[in-house]
């Protein structure tokens, strides 16, 4: 019987509800199914692969003893959740993951009932989930609330935050800790070693039981004696003693990947648990596919990729990345200069600081998800006399902003931020936009702000960051490949606060803040061929501002437009405030501001995001010709 083949148990599954009730036996065989579902969807539309392949065990069990969506279940950051979309009604569409009209990379709200809280930033989990668990409470919404949190989110601070505030509310509230050894890179700091002793003793789930045993056999007037030498010999060979003192009932280490244990646990602490519980999982990120337990991210995130081999479908490109180039560039200034160091928060990789890290050991910090704490230790290290980079994607520096304002701005310490992933990123949607540096950091006193418009550009704002010593300096560059200009071997400073001029024209004239430039120049091209030949500038800065480059555009055409890869309130908005403190609003002339919508845009390639934002060389075109009013005079014609 055993080499017959067996009946395929995903193809009855189209809810949760479809699980309840099959035997343990039929969910093992679910779990298996359901890894290579997830292998061969993300093989079609690239992704995050590893972390879900981790938690096929721990998604069915979840969703086979609780009963979502009325049981709330939150998984951190989300890179996870794959194999929950495929049982939660979304299977049909897997294939479209992370594509234009397609399923978000991520849990969201607006996407199904099943994902209650939206999630791609790491450490909020706890906090959503005790918010759920006090709502029902309070007479919201009923159920459990689960929260899913893996040991590299756990560096957070965030997490501790919500960790103390349920431990005081003593709220029935379930915590999983999908403890792989991994978030992105390998977890640092104490933490991880921490958890690392936790489960190279015996398991504890085993002591657990048998002392519970043993004292239920003893007569009444013992068993408070035998429970509290249960509980100093727990701490001692275990050492559950940090997540107890924060007031949750701690429960682990288990084998994340054995369904019987996780269902015994489950079962047993759906039923009985009365306050916050913390159940400790060990998990294989990248589990059951050869290539990505290889790989050195575990699969974290994959182009489209062959099955059989893993081998990744890249298009190839003549062009070097942006952050390839700030990683090269960052290289080669620190061999001549000892106080350069470089600060990232579990993102050696993303950031390019891997190629770092590997010259310069003593000089380059990952603090794990920790971005707050990055950017303070960055302005120390700034205060004791080195030259910090603190290098992080655009949409996570956001997450420790009021450093930057308090502990870097206000002391005008010269930290440099290597602003990665600036603008719209494609797969990964709005919630990976970096939308709102440039308006963040630009209404800080003392901040000088730039934005590359190719990689050679990069190369010199790189270097002139370098060498600013009299405040806090950020530079930002986009996602993906350069445009292939010659790079510089020995890049000139930037004047700080000047821009360059680009192509003489007339009547109207583009002022280009970032890599919006080669949109631009194919918009010119175009609009040559209708005879009209506007000029065009590199801002180069968006503060301080190229005062007497801006001025003169004003003075010397009839129109001028700002265009840059942000929100609202801006470079553009600061380029209004000039015009009209310097009144030449009253002279008449035509100002309009290109920037990203006042909007969250989904998931596209970066190209068809642009096109939603109206950025792209067609829109410049078109804006041209509607503020010198061509566009006007044709439709009337």
């Amino acid at each position: 019987m055993s080499d017959q083949p067996r009946t395929p148990v995903l193809d009855r599954v189209n809810t949760p509800d479809d699980m309840k009730g099959m035997s343990d036996a039929e969910l093992r065989q679910l779990a298996d199914e359901l890894r290579a579902e997830t292998i061969s969807a993300v093989s079609v539309t690239g992704g995050h692969l590893g972390a879900g392949l981790g938690v096929v065990e721990m998604t069915v069990a979840l969703h086979a003893v609780f009963d979502a969506p009325k049981d709330k279940i939150i998984w951190d950051v989300s890179h996870q959740c794959y194999p929950h979309k495929i049982l939660t009604g979304r299977r049909d569409r897997i294939r479209t993951l992370r594509t234009e009209g397609g399923l978000s990379g991520f849990t969201k709200r607006s996407e199904s009932p099943y994902d209650p809280f939206g999630a791609a930033h790491s450490s909020t989990s706890i906090s959503a989930a005790l918010g759920f668990a006090v709502a029902r409470d309070l007479g919201g919404e009923g159920g459990d609330a689960i929260a899913v949190i893996g040991d590299g989110a756990l560096s957070a601070g965030m997490a501790y935050e919500a960790m103390n505030n349920a431990g005081h509310l003593g709220k029935r509230l379930i915590v999983i800790l999908n403890d792989n050894e991994m978030s992105i890179a390998p977890p640092t700091g104490a933490m991880s070693s921490y958890l690392s002793r936790l489960y190279a003793g015996e398991p504890f789930q085993e002591f657990k039981a048998a002392a519970k045993g043993a004292v239920s056999l003893l007569p009444e007037p013992f068993r408070e004696g035998a429970k509290r030498a249960k509980d100093m010999l727990k701490h001692m060979t275990v050492g559950g003693t940090l997540f107890e003192e924060l007031g949750f009932s701690y429960l682990g280490p288990i084998d994340g990947h054995d369904m019987e244990q996780l269902l015994s646990v489950l079962r047993t602490v759906k039923d009985r648990a009365d306050g916050p519980i913390l159940i400790h999982t060990i998990t294989k990120k990248g589990k059951g596919y050869a290539p990505a337990e290889r790989a050195s991210d575990k699969g974290h995130a994959t182009a489209k990729f062959d099955v059989v081999t893993g081998e990744q479908k890249k298009a190839p490109s003549n062009a070097p990345s942006y952050t390839s180039v700030f990683a090269e560039s960052l290289c080669k200034l620190a061999a001549d200069d000892p106080k350069i160091c470089a600060v990232t928060a579990a993102m050696p990789d993303g950031t390019g600081l891997t190629k770092f890290m590997e010259r310069y050991t003593s000089r380059c910090f990952d603090v794990g998800i920790a971005e707050q704490h990055a950017v303070t230790f960055s302005a120390g290290l700034a205060a004791g006399g080195m030259r910090p980079f603190c290098a992080l994607y655009s949409t996570f520096l956001q997450r420790g902003y009021d450093q930057v304002v308090h502990d870097v701005a206000i002391q005008r310490l010269p930290v440099r931020f290597a602003i990665d992933r600036a603008g719209l990123v494609g797969a990964d949607g709005a919630t990976h936009a970096g939308s709102f540096d440039v308006g963040y950091l630009s209404n800080l006193p003392g901040f000088v702000v730039m934005a590359a418009a190719d990689e050679a550009e990069l190369v010199r704002m790189v270097a002139t960051a370098a060498a600013h010593d009299e405040g806090p300096i950020a530079f930002r560059f986009p996602r993906g490949e350069g445009v292939g200009v010659e790079m510089p071997e020995n890049p000139e400073l930037l004047e700080i606060g000047k821009g360059r001029m680009i192509r003489d024209g007339k009547q109207v004239a583009i002022l280009s803040f970032g890599t919006r430039l080669q949109e631009v120049t194919a918009a010119c091209e175009a609009l040559e061929a209708k005879g009209i030949k506007p000029t065009v500038a590199d801002a180069r800065f968006a503060k301080p501002l190229d005062r007497d480059l801006i001025l003169q555009l004003a003075a010397d055409h009839d129109a001028l437009i700002t265009i840059e890869e942000g929100a609202v309130g801006g470079f553009g908005s600061h380029v209004a405030q000039l015009l009209a403190d310097e009144g030449v609003f009253d002279d008449g002339i035509k100002y309009r501001s290109m920037v990203l919508p006042d909007t969250f845009i989904d998931q596209a390639s970066p190209k068809a995001m642009y096109d939603v934002a109206g950025m792209n060389a067609e829109h410049i075109e078109a804006k041209v010709l509607e503020v010198m009013g061509v566009a006007t005079l044709e439709k009337r014609a």
